[in-house]
């Protein structure tokens, strides 16, 4: 099977950061489905293990957490799915990713796809909508409820206009009856935000407390950082409320939150690779989460956050995509489609 691939980390601008390859298709067994992949997309992860995780000796390292595409053949174990049936999933951290013509996923980490989306579209939202959905209701524990009814509570969302940020507005305006701050700081970052139903945007290249005070808004009942969270950090304790929460997703190099003492603010780290990383008990929880997420795509509570297709399945245009998501200028999700 064709398949995209590195042995070595490498800058994304060599040629041989990423190369077109031939592996052999892998065989089903126990509680694994064999998902013909149709469409992909990239996102930080992809860069950052390519970066960092080297291959063993002549073998290579398959990358991709996202795909979209239809299953060929069932593990002896399987109940819920069946060949034929159209998928969504972010796959497993630890294992061959969907940069690949063929991939083995476990069943309990994969939904049925969304009726009314093509490939591409079902694509871009699995890793993010996953991220999104266990920090706000997993880990900051807020409330689902009737969305519009009135509510004194605030989120910051730091980074809202990538793919992470871009679904989680869309869940906070529509499943919470929170007021939505979200960050930006170009004008096609802002007017992407606007569309999605941000009910405030500042600048992050501003500090944060100077722009709460320039758009008179007081302080937030909840925090999310969704990138340079170092960067932010004091000032994220400024327009937190006494026993705010605070959530993030990022890589910090480090995190000093002894100033969140005298607030009480709790910390809350997301990995949505954690329930398949460690086989919890709860790991069908991912595989019913898209299949709600997936009926509220069809009734046109959600929808996509494609930014960019990107074309084809291959080395060279994951490069490109690879090296625009290392600019941190993304907008929405990059897609690619076929092989």
């Amino acid at each position: 099977m064709k398949a995209i691939g590195y042995q070595h980390n490498l800058p994304v601008t060599d040629i041989n950061s990423l190369q077109d390859i031939e592996l052999a298709t892998p065989t089903v067994s126990g509680h694994d489905i064999l998902v013909e992949v149709k469409a992909v997309s990239v996102n930080p992860a992809d860069y950052k293990v390519r970066l960092n995780k080297p291959a063993e000796t002549n073998e290579w390292n398959v990358l991709g957490w996202d795909a979209a595409g239809v299953v060929k053949a069932v593990g002896d174990k399987v109940s819920l799915f069946k060949a034929g049936d159209k998928v969504w999933y972010a796959g497993d951290v630890t294992r061959t990713g969907s940069n690949a013509e063929y991939q083995l996923v476990d069943e309990h980490i994969v939904g049925h796809m969304p009726h009314s989306l093509s490939y591409p579209e079902a694509a871009a939202l699995p890793l993010t909508t996953i991220t999104a959905w266990e920090l706000l209701f997993d880990r900051l524990q807020i409330a689902q409820s009737l969305a519009g009814t009135s509510s004194k509570k605030r989120i910051l969302v730091i980074g809202a206009a990538g793919g992470v940020g871009s679904v989680m507005v869309q869940l906070i305006k529509q499943l919470t009856n929170l007021e939505v701050i979200a960050t930006a700081s170009r004008p096609e970052t802002v007017s992407w935000l606007e569309d999605l139903g941000a009910d405030h945007i500042i600048n992050h290249r501003n500090p944060l407390s100077d722009e709460f005070t320039a758009y008179s808004l007081p302080a937030v009942d909840y925090v999310v950082s969704l990138n340079n969270t170092e960067q932010h950090l004091v000032e994220i304790e400024k327009v937190l409320k006494p026993q705010g929460k605070f959530g993030l997703i990022d890589d910090p190099a480090t995190l000093d939150i002894v100033p969140f003492q005298m607030k009480s603010i709790s910390v809350h780290w997301e990995l949505m690779f954690t329930r398949s990383l460690f086989q919890t008990e709860d790991m069908q929880a991912q595989h019913e989460l898209l299949n709600a997420v997936a009926k509220l795509i069809d009734d046109n509570v959600l929808k996509t956050t494609v930014g960019n297709n990107f074309g084809k399945i291959n080395a060279e245009n994951l490069r490109k995509a690879h090296q625009l998501l290392e600019t941190r200028t993304a907008k929405g999700k990059i897609v690619l489609e076929g092989f």
